[in-house]
């Protein structure tokens, strides 16, 4: 991981509290969150339903004021336009310019950045390859699936070369291929520098690609950590050994259950049902490796001029 010398995103004693029309309390959304994100690094952010996640993200972005606490995005404030300028944002709905096609799409959020047309003409034929969409480059987004339409929204949330890339539900609405291939492309950012925050409600991709996490309930931070060191059980030590047949794997485990006066549990290792998946419906070309995802800092540079957004160029498709 790269070293940095302050965090990507830091907030102290952050809170929000949502008031009526009168202004009287109604839900404390946040209740003094502490959080670290440092640069290059794949952080998870979850919760159930009501946790406080949403509300995060959208004081992160600088679209809701804290009611207290402090924030500091790219080190700084979260309504800071030349920060915004470096953040990309996929939110958990896509919400697409129905009648403009994937490459009118990325060819209007690279103008809003301040690309030349030669860059973005670029930029868009890079990203529509890298979400897989050329085939369809060209067909009104209105008629796509939510699966097909996820892409777009990611292949959007790219088109600055973000230094930190904020995914809500990244996954959502793609087939496990798809979803693979997004896991693939946060982790293949994240090591050519790209910070990724990222929520999801399903685990096992946060398991695959995050590296450490943070646990919400009800605005309260319950957990937070490598995820290596959450799910160890200190209690507990497994053994692999390649090449053994039942009977000598028998004779193994009852040497051991004689020598710790424990019982001793037998387990086959099985691959998981994701990658098992993958095998069955594997066909030439993809299973793509996005080696060439460094391609942020090069191909994908920022624009040549410093533009200066408004405080609305931010996509939030």
């Amino acid at each position: 991981m790269p070293a940095s010398k302050s965090p990507v995103i830091e907030t102290r004693g952050l809170r929000k509290v949502f008031r009526d029309f009168w202004r009287r309390p109604t839900v404390e959304a946040v209740k003094g969150l502490d959080l670290t994100i440092n640069d290059g690094e794949v952080f998870g952010l979850l919760g159930p339903n009501g946790s406080g996640k949403s509300t995060t993200i959208k004081m992160l972005l600088g679209l809701l004021r804290p009611t207290a606490g402090t924030i500091r995005v790219l080190g700084s404030a979260p309504d800071d336009t030349h920060a915004k300028a470096c953040i990309g944002y996929l939110p958990e709905v896509s919400h697409l310019h129905t009648f403009l096609t994937p490459r009118e799409t990325l060819m209007y959020y690279a103008s809003l950045f301040g690309l030349s047309r030669a860059q973005a003409v670029q930029r868009t034929r890079e990203l529509l390859a890298m979400v897989d969409l050329e085939h369809a480059a060209d067909r009104a987004v209105g008629g796509f699936s939510k699966g097909m339409a996820r892409r777009v929204g990611l292949a959007q949330a790219l088109v600055n070369a973000p230094r930190l890339l904020i995914l809500d539900e990244p996954t959502s609405g793609l087939d496990p291929i798809g979803s693979r291939e997004v896991k693939d492309l946060v982790c293949a950012l994240a090591k050519g520098g790209v910070t990724v925050l990222m929520t999801s409600h399903l685990l096992a991709d946060v398991e695959d690609v995050c590296d450490r996490v943070a646990i919400l309930d009800r605005g309260v931070l319950c957990a937070e950590g490598k995820i290596a060191d959450l799910l160890r059980q200190p209690d507990a030590v497994r053994f692999e050994v390649e090449g053994l047949d039942e009977p000598d794997a028998a004779a193994v485990r009852a040497e051991l259950e004689a020598r710790t006066g424990r019982r001793v549990r037998q387990e086959y290792p099985a691959m998981s049902l994701e990658r098992y998946f993958l095998q069955v419906v594997a066909r030439d070309g993809q299973q793509r490796t996005f080696a060439m995802a460094p391609f942020l800092g090069a191909t994908l540079s920022a624009p040549e001029t410093d533009p200066t957004p408004t405080s609305n160029s931010l996509p939030m498709t």
